[in-house]
């Protein structure tokens, strides 16, 4: 189902072609199966280390997460912390450096560093497309296959955490055969779940944009994987409408900016996760109790009386965030109307960081 030339702008052209891209990336799978058993062989008493920077940063949460509850230790670092502070940390570890672009100048820099240390550790790069520098400085290097995209991170994110599904898959002890097939079907129910949502995109947009508003407070949380949307929808809210979100890991919202709640504050809280979907939804019923308006995002809709409520299906863990951010993605497309933007335009960024 192709979905991409029914919608009126780049911006929610791109939103609409997230399913087409995830299969694509999906597809590619099979091709990379020699590279996921290498990525297994490297690993091998090796210090795993995922990095990025924005939205190829805020995609490692869904692998981090997993393999922590899989009892594999990770540590997940934006790469500008890594460069100028911890990395000599990395010595003989094995880094999963994320960037869409491969251009990312954070990301570039600490790869040709850790280039020259005599202990270098061994890069897996994740990049949308394989002429760039990331991925031929890389070890070994996983591309998206998501194709073209202009405005802010949405085909290239969900692109990123398919091939970052199957990479903490075999991080994580499974065979590569098994890691591409469940999660080439995951993709699938992931892709048909956004479908669905992007049948009703305008009206959903529009429904989101007056729970918002004009509340000046916009707080959106997550726990686990769920904070690679959370972290990810704020980051393209700011991006795309200018406007100024907050995101925060659920329980962090109790310890001090709970005092926000109240009638001037809108919350979204995506609560995807199943171990801990019960607790971010009684919290959601207490922010709603303080009078705050909330956004609940959940696999089968659930969520307290007088919250707006979207139901985004049982998804595997790891690519739920590809589905958990679209009614998200559809608010920040909302808000770039409403407040006389371009959509997908950039003014002062870019859609590549090319500099420090």
């Amino acid at each position: 189902m192709k979905l991409l030339g029914k919608f009126p702008d780049p911006l929610l052209a791109e939103i609409g072609g997230q399913p087409d891209a995830i299969r694509r990336t999906a597809s590619g799978l099979t091709d990379h199966a020699e590279a996921l058993v290498e990525v297994a062989r490297r690993a091998s008493e090796r210090t795993l280390v995922f990095t990025g920077m924005g939205s190829s940063y805020f995609a490692c949460y869904a692998p981090a997460t997993y393999l922590g509850g899989a009892g594999v230790p990770v540590v997940m670092t934006d790469a500008a912390e890594l460069l100028h502070f911890r990395r000599p940390s990395l010595e003989g570890s094995l880094v999963v450096a994320v960037s869409q672009s491969g251009e990312s100048a954070e990301v570039v820099r600490l790869v040709d560093d850790l280039r020259r240390d005599a202990d270098r550790p061994f890069v897996v790069s994740i990049t949308n497309g394989s002429s760039n520098p990331l991925a031929e400085k890389a070890d070994l290097g996983f591309d998206t296959r998501v194709g073209e995209e202009h405005g802010p991170s949405t085909m290239t994110f969900a692109g990123s955490l398919v091939v970052l599904a199957a990479i903490g898959r075999v991080l994580a002890g499974e065979d590569a055969a098994s890691a591409v097939e469940v999660t080439r079907a995951g993709a699938e129910t992931a892709a048909a779940a956004i479908e669905t949502l992007l049948e009703s995109a305008e009206d959903t947009a529009a429904r989101l944009g007056a729970w918002l508003g004009d509340r000046p407070v916009l707080a959106l949380l997550g726990r686990g994987t769920a904070r690679a949307a959370s972290e990810m929808a704020a980051l393209m809210i700011k991006e795309a409408a200018r406007y100024p979100a907050e995101s925060l890991e659920v329980a962090q919202f109790r310890h001090g900016p709970l005092e926000l709640a109240g009638e001037g504050t809108a919350v979204g809280i995506v609560a995807t996760e199943p171990e801990t979907s019960e607790l971010d939804l009684g919290f959601a019923t207490e922010l709603v109790e303080h009078g705050t308006a909330v956004l609940a995002v959940s696999a089968d809709g659930s969520g307290p009386d007088g919250a707006e409520r979207v139901a985004v299906g049982e998804q595997d863990r790891l690519l739920a965030p590809a589905v958990g951010i679209v009614p998200l993605q559809l608010l920040s497309w909302r808000l770039t109307i409403d407040r006389g933007r371009d959509p997908g335009a950039y003014t002062i960024a870019s859609k590549v960081t090319r500099r420090e």
